[in-house]
């Protein structure tokens, strides 16, 4: 890991000095205020990077107020996103809302790696719920993540390849049952994964992908947390919310709200939840060799549910669960996290 980092602030000090040059062959003027801005931040690093996706996470996260932000650089702004850099539970830290779906999640953790000095990411958000031994309002931080949104969609004759990991029939599914569906079926693969770790151009075949074990253990001592129950005095769940670590969790880029295929990924994969982002964050921090978790707030049952889905019931609520778990969890890393450490 110290070689890794060590290449990593190299190759970041080398981009900063090109931009530097580039300025004499007429680079942007807003691009060379920026790389002075960065220089600056990361003088008061190393930082623990955070993202979330969209305003509801995001509302929920700044309104505990315990973010503090930097008083010179309270925010950057790059690629249409802001970068927030503060202080929280006393550890540096810059936080981002990367946007929905896997592309946005991927491009905002890549450049938060590149051009800050980041020790380690916590993805958290809200999620659907695959799992009935689990309710809404829990809060989930999955041990592994699979990309469900891998697809080779076939012909009814097609053949299965020994190298996909399962497939599902749309004929299996025709009302009434059985006969043959010209929808054919979708056959789900690997990925194919790079990493700094890895040879160069030579990708792994990987389904699975393991969030940082330590950081996981560490989370252990957040079960019996104390969650909210209650959106107002007239809106509240029947089950009292809890934490719930180790599970597996799904990621494709679609919002599911379908009973069926809810059940499909719930048998065939064991995920018991299931988002729009939170792969592709692991893939991107683990492909440049960075610790990660992800905890995510169970905020609908992902299509089980009878009549309209409750993500605009209890969104704020599984929202506000994750953001006082989140909060706990920075609060039990070690002092590394912290500037003068």
């Amino acid at each position: 890991m110290a070689a890794s980092k060590y290449l990593k602030f190299s190759v970041s000090q080398l981009f900063l000095s090109s931009l530097l040059v580039f300025h004499a062959l007429g680079f942007p003027q807003r691009r060379l205020k920026s790389v002075e801005i960065i220089r600056e931040i990361n003088s008061k690093g190393p930082y623990l990077g955070l993202i979330t996706v969209y305003s509801l996470e995001e509302d929920a996260f700044f309104s505990t107020g315990y973010f503090q932000p930097d008083s010179r650089h309270p925010f950057l702004d790059l690629s249409g996103r802001r970068f927030r850099v503060g202080k929280l539970q006393g550890k540096e830290v810059i936080y981002v809302r990367c946007g929905v779906g896997m592309v946005n999640a991927a491009a905002a953790t890549q450049q938060m790696l590149d051009l800050f000095d980041i020790r380690g990411l916590i993805h958290f958000g809200i999620s659907g719920n695959l799992n009935s031994s689990m309710n809404i309002g829990d809060v989930v931080i999955p041990n592994q993540f699979v990309n469900t949104g891998l697809w080779d969609w076939l012909k009814p004759t097609a053949e299965v390849s020994k190298n996909d990991f399962a497939n599902l029939e749309f004929k299996e599914y025709n009302v009434p049952r059985g006969g043959n569906s010209s929808l054919g079926m979708i056959v789900y693969r690997a990925e194919q994964f790079y990493s700094e770790s890895g040879e160069a151009d030579t990708a792994q075949r990987m389904l699975w992908f393991n969030v940082t074990s330590n950081w996981l253990q560490l989370a252990s001592a957040l079960q019996g947390l104390e969650l909210d129950k209650c959106v107002n005095s007239s809106l509240c769940l029947e089950n009292k919310p809890k934490v719930v670590l180790g599970m597996k969790a799904s990621t494709a880029n679609i919002f599911l709200d379908n009973g069926a295929y809810r059940n499909f990924l719930f048998q065939t994969f064991g995920v018991s939840s299931a988002d729009m982002e939170s792969t592709a964050v692991v893939m991107t921090s683990l492909s440049n060799g960075f610790p990660v978790i992800v905890i995510r707030g169970l905020s609908d049952l992902a299509g089980a549910q009878k009549g309209h889905n409750s993500i605009n019931l209890f969104g704020s609520l599984a929202a506000s669960n994750v953001a006082k778990v989140v909060l706990k969890f920075i609060n039990l890393l070690p002092n590394r996290f912290c500037r003068h450490s």
